[in-house]
């Protein structure tokens, strides 16, 4: 769909080579220049500086002219593949609404990616999103809700069926001011000496870190819990105001990190990974907009 000329001249611009542009779109060298010199007239400016480009010596170089076009004709690119997406969603009849639930790290950080391309790709979708703890979007499925959902721990009814979508590792943060923060890891005897953040209960990552940390010899009664906080958002806010120390979703830290307001210290023989899975109502499977939007997620995020 994209104008031919166009395309031409995006080849040559990126292999700044007419005959390495004329292999890549299966035409002669001199069908390529030709499309070239015809798009220059069109423009009225010359787009390449050509030396002995078009033969087999000199590398050619673009203009400014030929700068300006090169971003508007990947723009155009860009849209024209966009409206094929579309087009190709209208005849598979993907179509109508979405409801979709998803935990908190999950709607935070995982999906707003994934969900404007998905609609991009999908546009006659009409989507409605609500959060919430793993507790409360198991709860919204068995209640039929919301269609599909997406949650961070394991789902505690048996009303829900799961599939995994992807893989996701807890870590330990700490304020940079911290002592653990220079030792870079710590035991897991020493966690019971600091004020620990944790989710509220019914969450998904309090959950999975409890299982994780008794395992270890470490029930919760052990350690100093100094907050139960409704969001990951909060835990990291807490960590950087210098209230305790917590786990939270790696999807969760990346401004964090490279601001340098929190550490990540590695507590030895401990590794917290758990499945980010969708749950949906048992007895069913997803169809229309919603197993659409299982089958794009699985595609476009599995392990990312």
């Amino acid at each position: 769909m994209e104008n031919f000329r166009l395309r031409v001249f995006r080849a040559v611009a990126d292999e700044m080579s007419f005959r390495k542009a004329a292999e890549l779109l299966h035409l002669s060298q001199p069908a390529v220049s030709q499309q070239i010199r015809a798009l220059e007239e069109e423009a009225g400016v010359r787009l390449f500086d050509r030396g002995a480009g078009e033969g087999h010596g000199t590398q050619i170089a673009l203009t400014e002219a030929g700068r300006v076009l090169l971003r508007y004709a990947k723009k155009a690119a860009a849209t024209m593949d966009e409206a094929r997406h579309a087009l190709a969603a209208l005849q598979s009849g993907v179509t109508g609404d979405l409801h979709l639930g998803a935990s908190t790290t999950v709607a935070q950080y995982v999906l707003p990616r994934i969900l404007g391309a998905f609609l991009r790709q999908y546009p006659q979708v009409e989507l409605s999103l609500i959060s919430g703890n793993t507790e409360h979007i198991v709860e919204a499925v068995a209640e039929e809700k919301i269609a599909l959902g997406i949650i961070e721990g394991p789902a505690m009814r048996r009303e829900v069926k799961t599939e995994r979508m992807t893989q996701d590792e807890m870590v330990l943060i700490v304020n940079p001011n911290h002592p653990w923060a220079k030792a870079g890891a710590i035991s897991p005897g020493e966690l019971a000496s600091a004020p620990m953040l944790l989710r509220e209960r019914g969450s998904g990552s309090r959950r999975v870190v409890e299982r994780a940390l008794k395992q270890a010899g470490l029930p919760l009664r052990s350690l100093r819990v100094a907050m139960d906080l409704d969001s990951t958002e909060a835990i990291v806010s807490g960590v950087e105001a210098e209230l305790g120390v917590g786990f939270v979703s790696r999807f969760a830290i990346g401004k964090a990190r490279r601001l340098g307001t929190v550490r990540v210290v590695r507590v030895k023989g401990l590794e917290i990974v758990r499945d980010f899975s969708f749950v949906w109502l048992a007895g069913t499977e997803t169809h229309g907009a919603a197993a659409a939007f299982q089958r794009f997620a699985q595609d476009n995020h599995a392990d990312k």
